[in-house]
C-alpha cells in the first residue's frame, strides 16, 4: 500500500506547480520539443530540465530522443491513471 501512495504523491507534485500545469497545456497541442518549451515558458534550460523529469517520473510525460533534441508528449494511459486515483479518492468522500 505504502508504493501506491508514492507513486499517487508524484502525480499530485507533477500538477501542484504552475510550470508543470502551463507545460502540460503546451502538449496537450501534440509532441513538443523542450526548445519550443522553452521559448514559451520564461525560465532557463536546467530549470525545464527539473520540470520535465518530475513530468516523466509521475508517468504523465513521456520523452523521445530525436537527434539531439528530447520531444515530449502527454501520455494518455498516465492521465488516466490519475484520473483514477482521483475517483477513487472521491468515491469515498461522504
Amino acid at each position: 500500500m505504502k508504493i501506491e501512495h508514492e507513486e499517487n504523491a508524484r502525480v499530485f507534485k507533477a500538477l501542484c506547480d504552475p510550470n508543470r500545469q502551463m507545460i502540460i497545456e503546451m502538449l496537450q497541442d501534440g509532441e513538443k520539443c523542450a526548445c519550443k518549451i522553452l521559448e514559451e515558458l520564461n525560465i532557463v534550460q536546467s530549470t525545464l530540465s527539473h520540470h520535465m523529469k518530475i513530468l516523466c517520473d509521475s508517468g504523465l510525460v513521456d520523452s523521445s530522443r530525436v537527434g539531439k533534441e528530447t520531444h515530449y508528449s502527454l501520455n494518455k494511459q498516465g492521465f488516466s491513471n490519475a484520473k483514477k486515483i482521483l475517483d477513487e479518492l472521491f468515491s469515498k468522500v461522504k
